[in-house]
Protein backbone atom coordinates (compact mmCIF):
# COMPACT_ATOMS: atom_id res chain seq x y z
CA UNK A 1 0.00 0.00 0.00
CA UNK A 2 0.88 3.50 -1.10
CA UNK A 3 -1.22 4.71 1.96
CA UNK A 4 0.45 5.02 5.53
CA UNK A 5 -1.64 3.29 8.10
CA UNK A 6 -1.21 3.59 12.10
CA UNK A 7 -3.29 1.92 14.57
CA UNK A 8 -3.54 3.70 17.72
CA UNK A 9 -4.96 2.87 21.17
CA UNK A 10 -7.54 4.58 23.66
CA UNK A 11 -4.09 6.30 25.07
CA UNK A 12 -2.79 7.29 21.73
CA UNK A 13 -0.23 5.21 21.60
CA UNK A 14 0.74 3.11 18.53
CA UNK A 15 0.09 -0.33 18.28
CA UNK A 16 1.00 -1.09 14.74
CA UNK A 17 1.95 0.31 11.38
CA UNK A 18 2.71 -0.46 7.59
CA UNK A 19 5.79 -0.01 6.02
CA UNK A 20 3.86 3.02 4.29
CA UNK A 21 3.66 4.65 7.50
CA UNK A 22 7.26 3.86 9.00
CA UNK A 23 8.55 5.86 5.44
CA UNK A 24 6.36 8.78 6.09
CA UNK A 25 7.02 9.35 9.94
CA UNK A 26 10.67 7.86 9.23
CA UNK A 27 10.73 4.96 12.40
CA UNK A 28 10.62 1.48 12.25
CA UNK A 29 7.53 -0.39 13.27
CA UNK A 30 9.62 -2.12 15.95
CA UNK A 31 10.56 1.88 17.53
CA UNK A 32 7.24 3.21 16.92
CA UNK A 33 5.08 0.40 19.10
CA UNK A 34 4.33 2.14 22.20
CA UNK A 35 5.19 5.66 21.50
CA UNK A 36 2.59 8.48 21.26
CA UNK A 37 1.91 9.57 17.72
CA UNK A 38 2.24 13.08 18.57
CA UNK A 39 6.03 13.19 19.48
CA UNK A 40 6.20 11.75 15.59
CA UNK A 41 4.27 14.94 14.87
CA UNK A 42 5.96 18.02 16.68
CA UNK A 43 3.25 17.33 19.21
CA UNK A 44 0.86 19.17 16.97
CA UNK A 45 -1.83 20.93 19.48
CA UNK A 46 -5.05 20.95 16.63
CA UNK A 47 -4.18 17.74 15.31
CA UNK A 48 -4.08 16.17 19.21
CA UNK A 49 -7.72 17.75 19.27
CA UNK A 50 -8.79 15.85 16.53
CA UNK A 51 -7.67 12.54 17.84
CA UNK A 52 -9.59 13.16 21.34
CA UNK A 53 -12.68 14.37 19.35
CA UNK A 54 -12.57 11.06 17.07
CA UNK A 55 -11.89 8.93 19.94
CA UNK A 56 -15.03 10.18 22.36
CA UNK A 57 -17.06 10.56 18.69
CA UNK A 58 -16.40 7.84 16.72
CA UNK A 59 -16.89 9.87 13.69
CA UNK A 60 -14.11 10.68 11.29
CA UNK A 61 -11.90 13.56 10.66
CA UNK A 62 -9.37 14.82 8.20
CA UNK A 63 -6.75 17.59 8.47
CA UNK A 64 -3.08 18.38 7.10
CA UNK A 65 0.16 18.71 8.73
CA UNK A 66 3.74 19.52 7.47
CA UNK A 67 5.85 17.02 8.78
CA UNK A 68 9.19 18.43 9.73
CA UNK A 69 12.72 16.26 8.19
CA UNK A 70 13.63 13.05 10.17
CA UNK A 71 16.38 10.67 9.85
CA UNK A 72 15.27 9.75 6.84
CA UNK A 73 13.64 12.38 5.35
CA UNK A 74 15.80 15.79 4.67
CA UNK A 75 13.09 17.99 4.17
CA UNK A 76 9.36 19.10 5.38
CA UNK A 77 6.84 17.17 4.19
CA UNK A 78 3.14 18.02 3.54
CA UNK A 79 1.12 14.75 4.86
CA UNK A 80 -3.19 14.53 4.98
CA UNK A 81 -4.22 12.46 7.57
CA UNK A 82 -7.87 11.03 7.64
CA UNK A 83 -8.87 9.81 11.46
CA UNK A 84 -11.43 7.25 12.58
CA UNK A 85 -12.47 4.53 14.44
CA UNK A 86 -11.46 0.92 12.72
CA UNK A 87 -14.30 -0.95 11.34
CA UNK A 88 -12.72 -4.28 11.07
CA UNK A 89 -13.45 -5.53 14.38
CA UNK A 90 -10.25 -7.62 14.17
CA UNK A 91 -8.37 -4.80 14.77
CA UNK A 92 -6.95 -4.50 18.58
CA UNK A 93 -6.93 -0.60 17.85
CA UNK A 94 -9.22 2.35 18.83
CA UNK A 95 -8.28 4.63 16.12
CA UNK A 96 -6.93 4.31 12.73
CA UNK A 97 -5.05 6.58 11.07
CA UNK A 98 -4.64 7.18 7.10
CA UNK A 99 -1.51 9.09 5.77
CA UNK A 100 -0.78 10.43 2.28
CA UNK A 101 2.12 12.32 1.21
CA UNK A 102 0.91 15.28 -0.87
CA UNK A 103 3.73 17.85 -1.06
CA UNK A 104 4.54 17.01 -4.71
CA UNK A 105 0.52 18.09 -5.16
CA UNK A 106 0.51 21.12 -2.67
CA UNK A 107 3.93 22.18 -4.64
CA UNK A 108 2.50 22.31 -7.82
CA UNK A 109 -0.74 23.74 -6.26
CA UNK A 110 1.05 26.18 -3.99
CA UNK A 111 3.48 27.51 -7.58
CA UNK A 112 0.62 27.64 -9.60
CA UNK A 113 -0.97 30.07 -7.24
CA UNK A 114 1.93 31.68 -6.87
CA UNK A 115 1.84 32.37 -10.85
CA UNK A 116 -1.76 33.37 -10.59
CA UNK A 117 -1.08 35.89 -7.60
CA UNK A 118 2.20 37.44 -10.22
CA UNK A 119 -0.13 37.76 -13.25
CA UNK A 120 -3.30 39.07 -11.58
CA UNK A 121 -0.48 41.29 -10.11
CA UNK A 122 1.76 42.48 -12.81
CA UNK A 123 -1.43 43.44 -14.41
CA UNK A 124 -2.85 45.58 -11.42
CA UNK A 125 0.37 47.30 -11.28
CA UNK A 126 0.90 47.88 -14.84
CA UNK A 127 -2.90 49.62 -14.76
CA UNK A 128 -2.27 51.69 -11.93
CA UNK A 129 1.28 52.86 -13.52
CA UNK A 130 0.11 53.97 -16.14
CA UNK A 131 -3.26 55.50 -15.13
CA UNK A 132 -0.70 57.76 -12.44
CA UNK A 133 2.13 58.30 -15.40
CA UNK A 134 -0.60 59.72 -17.37
CA UNK A 135 -1.46 63.01 -16.28
CA UNK A 136 1.86 63.45 -14.26
CA UNK A 137 3.56 65.11 -17.71
CA UNK A 138 0.55 67.33 -17.71
CA UNK A 139 1.22 68.54 -14.44
CA UNK A 140 4.79 69.04 -14.58
CA UNK A 141 4.70 71.26 -17.97
CA UNK A 142 1.87 73.33 -16.69
CA UNK A 143 4.09 73.80 -13.26
CA UNK A 144 6.73 74.83 -15.80
CA UNK A 145 5.22 77.58 -17.71
CA UNK A 146 3.10 78.70 -14.82
CA UNK A 147 6.64 79.01 -12.91
CA UNK A 148 8.07 81.51 -16.41
CA UNK A 149 5.20 83.64 -15.69
CA UNK A 150 5.60 84.30 -11.63
CA UNK A 151 8.35 86.99 -10.65
CA UNK A 152 8.26 86.42 -7.55
CA UNK A 153 11.25 83.73 -6.29
CA UNK A 154 9.20 83.18 -3.20
CA UNK A 155 6.20 81.91 -5.80
CA UNK A 156 8.74 80.10 -7.85
CA UNK A 157 9.26 77.89 -5.08
CA UNK A 158 6.18 76.67 -4.85
CA UNK A 159 6.14 75.79 -8.75
CA UNK A 160 9.77 73.98 -7.75
CA UNK A 161 7.66 71.65 -5.14
CA UNK A 162 5.24 70.72 -8.13
CA UNK A 163 7.74 69.84 -10.31
CA UNK A 164 9.85 67.92 -7.55
CA UNK A 165 6.97 66.13 -6.26
CA UNK A 166 5.94 65.14 -9.57
CA UNK A 167 9.52 63.69 -10.56
CA UNK A 168 9.48 61.97 -7.52
CA UNK A 169 6.14 60.03 -8.17
CA UNK A 170 7.34 59.37 -11.95
CA UNK A 171 10.53 57.83 -10.24
CA UNK A 172 8.26 55.38 -8.10
CA UNK A 173 5.59 54.95 -10.98
CA UNK A 174 8.94 53.62 -13.46
CA UNK A 175 9.83 51.33 -10.34
CA UNK A 176 6.80 49.89 -10.79
CA UNK A 177 6.29 49.42 -14.19
CA UNK A 178 9.94 48.20 -13.70
CA UNK A 179 12.58 47.53 -16.28
CA UNK A 180 11.46 46.83 -19.90
CA UNK A 181 12.55 44.88 -22.65
CA UNK A 182 13.73 41.04 -22.77
CA UNK A 183 16.40 39.76 -20.61
CA UNK A 184 19.88 40.43 -22.08
CA UNK A 185 20.98 36.91 -21.21
CA UNK A 186 24.55 35.51 -20.93
CA UNK A 187 26.72 32.70 -19.65
CA UNK A 188 26.92 33.35 -15.48
CA UNK A 189 28.25 32.09 -13.24
CA UNK A 190 25.29 32.23 -10.76
CA UNK A 191 27.79 32.41 -7.36
CA UNK A 192 29.91 35.32 -8.63
CA UNK A 193 26.93 37.36 -9.18
CA UNK A 194 25.94 36.53 -5.45
CA UNK A 195 28.58 37.79 -3.93
CA UNK A 196 28.43 41.05 -6.11
CA UNK A 197 25.29 41.15 -4.04
CA UNK A 198 26.86 40.31 -0.77
CA UNK A 199 29.49 43.36 -2.08
CA UNK A 200 26.35 45.44 -2.10
CA UNK A 201 24.68 44.42 0.62
CA UNK A 202 27.71 44.70 3.33
CA UNK A 203 27.01 48.01 4.25
CA UNK A 204 23.59 47.05 5.03
CA UNK A 205 24.28 43.99 6.98
CA UNK A 206 26.47 45.32 9.81
CA UNK A 207 29.04 42.71 11.99
CA UNK A 208 26.42 41.72 13.89
CA UNK A 209 24.43 39.33 11.07
CA UNK A 210 26.46 36.33 10.20
CA UNK A 211 26.60 35.31 6.41
CA UNK A 212 26.87 31.91 5.73
CA UNK A 213 27.60 30.07 1.98
CA UNK A 214 27.01 26.72 0.57
CA UNK A 215 27.34 26.61 -2.72
CA UNK A 216 27.14 23.89 -5.20
CA UNK A 217 30.53 23.70 -6.78
CA UNK A 218 29.08 21.41 -9.68
CA UNK A 219 26.28 24.29 -10.75
CA UNK A 220 27.05 25.17 -14.50
CA UNK A 221 26.97 28.41 -16.17
CA UNK A 222 23.34 29.91 -16.36
CA UNK A 223 22.43 32.18 -19.27
CA UNK A 224 20.74 35.03 -17.39
CA UNK A 225 20.65 39.02 -17.40
CA UNK A 226 23.12 39.82 -14.73
CA UNK A 227 21.49 43.34 -14.05
CA UNK A 228 18.15 41.71 -13.62
CA UNK A 229 19.27 38.97 -11.43
CA UNK A 230 21.00 40.99 -9.51
CA UNK A 231 18.07 43.25 -8.80
CA UNK A 232 16.02 40.06 -7.77
CA UNK A 233 18.67 38.56 -5.46
CA UNK A 234 19.45 42.21 -3.91
CA UNK A 235 15.76 42.72 -3.23
CA UNK A 236 15.32 39.26 -1.64
CA UNK A 237 18.78 39.26 0.46
CA UNK A 238 17.87 43.18 1.72
CA UNK A 239 14.55 41.67 3.32
CA UNK A 240 16.16 39.31 5.18
CA UNK A 241 18.60 41.57 6.16
CA UNK A 242 15.46 43.67 7.37
CA UNK A 243 14.09 40.70 8.89
CA UNK A 244 16.69 40.46 10.78
CA UNK A 245 17.12 43.43 12.55
CA UNK A 246 20.89 43.26 12.86
CA UNK A 247 21.26 40.44 14.33
CA UNK A 248 21.01 36.69 12.91
CA UNK A 249 21.95 34.51 10.44
CA UNK A 250 21.74 34.55 6.20
CA UNK A 251 22.40 31.23 4.54
CA UNK A 252 23.19 31.18 0.57
CA UNK A 253 22.50 28.40 -0.83
CA UNK A 254 23.09 26.74 -4.52
CA UNK A 255 21.69 23.51 -5.20
CA UNK A 256 20.65 21.33 -9.03
CA UNK A 257 17.45 19.50 -9.13
CA UNK A 258 16.89 17.35 -12.14
CA UNK A 259 13.46 16.74 -13.21
CA UNK A 260 11.81 19.28 -11.48
CA UNK A 261 8.02 21.02 -12.68
CA UNK A 262 7.30 25.16 -12.67
CA UNK A 263 3.83 25.37 -12.46
CA UNK A 264 2.87 22.85 -15.58
CA UNK A 265 6.35 22.70 -17.13
CA UNK A 266 8.61 20.22 -16.48
CA UNK A 267 12.53 20.97 -16.75
CA UNK A 268 15.14 18.23 -17.08
CA UNK A 269 17.34 20.70 -14.54
CA UNK A 270 16.87 23.44 -12.58
CA UNK A 271 19.29 25.76 -10.37
CA UNK A 272 17.89 26.22 -7.07
CA UNK A 273 19.37 29.20 -4.88
CA UNK A 274 18.22 29.84 -1.59
CA UNK A 275 18.10 32.72 0.61
CA UNK A 276 17.17 31.89 4.28
CA UNK A 277 17.64 33.41 7.48
CA UNK A 278 16.75 32.77 11.26
CA UNK A 279 15.00 35.78 11.80
CA UNK A 280 10.71 35.78 13.14
CA UNK A 281 9.23 35.01 9.87
CA UNK A 282 6.62 35.96 7.67
CA UNK A 283 3.50 37.17 9.57
CA UNK A 284 0.63 33.94 8.41
CA UNK A 285 -1.72 36.42 7.49
CA UNK A 286 0.78 38.02 4.64
CA UNK A 287 2.05 34.63 3.80
CA UNK A 288 -1.05 34.01 1.02
CA UNK A 289 -0.21 37.53 -0.59
CA UNK A 290 2.89 38.92 -0.28
CA UNK A 291 3.97 38.88 -4.16
CA UNK A 292 0.85 41.25 -4.63
CA UNK A 293 2.25 44.98 -4.79
CA UNK A 294 2.36 47.02 -2.07
CA UNK A 295 1.96 44.56 0.43
CA UNK A 296 4.51 44.81 3.53
CA UNK A 297 4.17 44.40 7.11
CA UNK A 298 7.09 47.37 7.69
CA UNK A 299 6.23 50.92 8.59
CA UNK A 300 9.15 52.22 5.68
CA UNK A 301 8.03 49.59 3.23
CA UNK A 302 6.54 49.84 -0.07
CA UNK A 303 5.91 46.46 -0.91
CA UNK A 304 7.45 46.49 -4.24
CA UNK A 305 10.67 44.89 -3.72
CA UNK A 306 8.92 40.66 -3.70
CA UNK A 307 6.83 41.75 -6.28
CA UNK A 308 9.63 42.89 -8.39
CA UNK A 309 11.90 39.97 -8.05
CA UNK A 310 9.20 37.66 -9.19
CA UNK A 311 8.58 39.49 -12.43
CA UNK A 312 12.80 39.16 -13.16
CA UNK A 313 12.94 35.90 -11.98
CA UNK A 314 9.64 34.98 -14.36
CA UNK A 315 11.57 36.62 -17.04
CA UNK A 316 14.01 33.75 -16.91
CA UNK A 317 10.78 31.36 -16.88
CA UNK A 318 11.61 31.08 -13.50
CA UNK A 319 9.51 30.99 -9.74
CA UNK A 320 10.55 32.17 -6.24
CA UNK A 321 8.56 30.19 -3.84
CA UNK A 322 9.21 30.91 0.07
CA UNK A 323 8.35 28.59 3.39
CA UNK A 324 8.40 30.81 6.43
CA UNK A 325 8.10 30.06 9.98
CA UNK A 326 9.34 31.35 13.13
CA UNK A 327 13.59 30.84 12.92
CA UNK A 328 13.61 29.69 9.56
CA UNK A 329 12.66 31.66 6.07
CA UNK A 330 13.98 30.28 2.98
CA UNK A 331 12.81 32.01 -0.52
CA UNK A 332 14.02 29.64 -3.42
CA UNK A 333 14.99 30.97 -6.67
CA UNK A 334 14.04 28.47 -9.40
CA UNK A 335 15.70 28.83 -12.56
CA UNK A 336 15.94 26.24 -15.74
CA UNK A 337 19.25 25.35 -16.61
CA UNK A 338 18.21 23.51 -19.68
CA UNK A 339 15.00 23.85 -22.10
CA UNK A 340 11.99 22.64 -20.81
CA UNK A 341 10.89 19.00 -21.72
CA UNK A 342 8.17 19.29 -24.81
CA UNK A 343 4.79 17.58 -23.18
CA UNK A 344 4.64 13.88 -24.95
CA UNK A 345 1.45 12.82 -26.62
CA UNK A 346 -1.52 12.05 -24.65
CA UNK A 347 -3.01 8.64 -23.41
CA UNK A 348 -5.92 9.55 -26.36
CA UNK A 349 -2.95 10.27 -28.93
CA UNK A 350 -1.39 6.64 -28.04
CA UNK A 351 -3.99 4.75 -28.60
CA UNK A 352 -5.15 6.85 -31.97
Amino acid sequence: MNTGVVLLDQNLLITDLNPAAENLLGISRRRARGRPLLQLVDDDREFQDILCRALSSGRTYATELRLGPTEVHAEDRIVDFRVSSPENADLSADLLIEMADVTRRSRISRENALLIQHGAGRQMIRQLAHEIKNPLGGIRGAAQLLSKQLRSEELQEYTSVIINEVDRLASLVDTLLGPGGPPNKQATNVHELLEYVLRLIQAEAGDEINIRRDYDPGLPLIDLDRDQLVQAFLNLVRNAVVALDGQGTIILRSRAIMNFTIGETRHQAIASIEIEDDGPGIPPELQGSIFYPLVTNRPDGTGLGLPAAQELISRHQGLIEFESRPGRTVFFVRIPLVPAIPPGPSAEDRHA
